[in-house]
Parts: C-alpha cells; sequence; structure tokens
C-alpha cells in the first residue's frame, strides 16, 4: 500500500530544504516506491539492502546520468532515515550502498565567445529596457555566481552598491551577502533607469517581467535562451564563475563560501574542470606535449 510509505510525511519534515529539493526527493522516492512494488513489496519495512543495490544497478544499466543516480540514493537514504528516527524501522537498507565509480560529467564552463554573447545585445528590435535588465541579470549570474533563485529573489534593498555586495536567500534560506563585481553595479544602475517603463507590480522586486511582476527561474531560462550562441542552461554561468575564480588561484574553503555550498565536495568540482582545462592549454601550447 502506498499509504505504508509515507512520503508526504516524510516530504513535510524538510522543513530546512528548498522547494526544489523536496519536489526532486518526492519525486525520487515515489519511484522508487513504484519500483519495488514490481516486486510485490508494498512496506518499506520489507526492503532489504540488496533491494536498494538492485535499484541502484537497475538506474545505472538504463543509462540515468551517475549525478542522477546519486541523488536518487541520497533521496532514498534521507527517507529511510526519517523512518529509522520515528522508529518505524530498525535497520537502515541504505547502509552500504553506493553509487557506481565513475567520472561523471564536469560542470559545464562557458567559452569567451558565448560569455560574450550572453552579456552583449546587438538587436534593435530588443526595448531598451529589456535590454539593460537582461545585461543586468546575466552580470549578476555570472559576476557573483548566483543561482537563478537567488537572483530572482533580489530585492531593491538587496544590492549594497557602496561597497559592492548583494544578499542574497539561498538554499535552505540561508542568508548570504556575497561581492558584486563593478560591472555587475554598473548593469543594474543602467537597469534602474529604465525600470519605471515596466508596469510595476511588484514594489520591492529587483528584476519584473514585462507585466511587471518578479522574474521567475522560467523568465530567466527563456533570457539565455534569447541571448545564447548554444542552448545553454543559466546554471553554467554559475560553473564558470566558479572555474574561473579557482584558475585564477582562489581558495577552495573562499569560493565554497561565495556560492554557498554546505559541503566542500560539492565546490571541488571545480577544481577537476580547472585541471582539466590546464591539461588542455598545456595540449595545445607546449611544443612537447
Amino acid at each position: 500500500m502506498a499509504t505504508a510509505w509515507k512520503i508526504e510525511e516524510f516530504i513535510g519534515s524538510m522543513t530546512a530544504a528548498s522547494i526544489n529539493t523536496t519536489s526532486a526527493y518526492a519525486s525520487d522516492v515515489k519511484q522508487f516506491e513504484e519500483w519495488i512494488s514490481r516486486l510485490k513489496i508494498d512496506t518499506p519495512q520489507l526492503v532489504t539492502r540488496d533491494l536498494v543495490r538492485q535499484y541502484i544497478s537497475f538506474l545505472t544499466t538504463s543509462q540515468k546520468a551517475k549525478r542522477s543516480v546519486t541523488r536518487k540514493l541520497a533521496a532514498i537514504r534521507r527517507y529511510f532515515a526519517w523512518h529509522i528516527r520515528n522508529g518505524t524501522l530498525k535497520t537502515d537498507p541504505t547502509t552500504g550502498v553506493r553509487t557506481p565509480s565513475g567520472t561523471g560529467r564536469l560542470p559545464k564552463v562557458l567559452t569567451k565567445e558565448q560569455l560574450n554573447a550572453l552579456l552583449s545585445c546587438d538587436d534593435p528590435d530588443v526595448p531598451e529596457w529589456k535590454s539593460s535588465r537582461d545585461t543586468a541579470l546575466i552580470e549578476l549570474l555570472y559576476g557573483s555566481g548566483l543561482r537563478v533563485s537567488e537572483v530572482c529573489s533580489i530585492d531593491l534593498g538587496s544590492i549594497n552598491d557602496r561597497n559592492n555586495t548583494v544578499i542574497v536567500m539561498g538554499k535552505g534560506a540561508k542568508q548570504r551577502q556575497i561581492p558584486v563585481s563593478e560591472p555587475s553595479v554598473l548593469a543594474v544602475k543602467h537597469w534602474l533607469r529604465f525600470r519605471h517603463e515596466v508596469m510595476c507590480q511588484e514594489t520591492y522586486a529587483l528584476f519584473l517581467n514585462a507585466r511587471g511582476y518578479r522574474l521567475a527561474p522560467r523568465d530567466v531560462r527563456r533570457i539565455i535562451d534569447e541571448r545564447a550562441l548554444t542552448p545553454t542552461h543559466p546554471h553554467a554561468l554559475r560553473h564558470t564563475y566558479a572555474t574561473h575564480l579557482l584558475d585564477n588561484g582562489a581558495d577552495l574553503r573562499a569560493v565554497q563560501e561565495l556560492l554557498g555550498h554546505s559541503d566542500v565536495a560539492t565546490t571541488q568540482r571545480y577544481t577537476q574542470v580547472s585541471k582539466e582545462r590546464l591539461k588542455s592549454a598545456y595540449g595545445a601550447s607546449h611544443p612537447r606535449a
């Protein structure tokens, strides 16, 4: 029985997680419940370690990305840990289960040409309020390494142009203050000269859509699509920000704090990107490479 899994109760317990995280975890646990039900197992109490391993093997052979499989295992692991805490399970079937080894996909870093295309607008048919807004938005995504949800949440008073910082609300409702680049500050000031041209329904939001409401993540993806040379996810700007910092000698812990990562292991992915870029530069430039 699906009710025995208490998935909604589990999701309700994740009070500190973002909406995106809870939505993903709900989907991941539901998928596991549906898969395991095909084996005539209808309660979490009957799940064994071998069954969890079979499921991870199933995901891997289905050619799921390693990152996706890792997240699904994390969701299942957290779900069973919740049962342990509530006393509805005595043993955790995810203990000792690991995702298959492999390099996985490295974060995508934009080229200089791709970045320049995103930061410029040569279309004379685009209204100046829109071009200035889009440029300011992209400058902040790259210049401060913001998540899409973070840039959408910025209010007018969030940016301090006296010390060039911005306050954003990150994952788990964690607030942090991070530096803002000079080009970002100038781009925001330019956008503010035209912001009144948009019918303002939102008093505090920095970035508005054409109807005067706060920009949503889907609006940001649309803006990136309009300017990108090739299909580009907004998160690629954050990847590029982190990689450029490490390429130029920034401390890993400092980058972790700037990105708002709770675990330094997440930030370490970018060191691998930097190593790969160094190898590529060596291979292309050294006469004996």
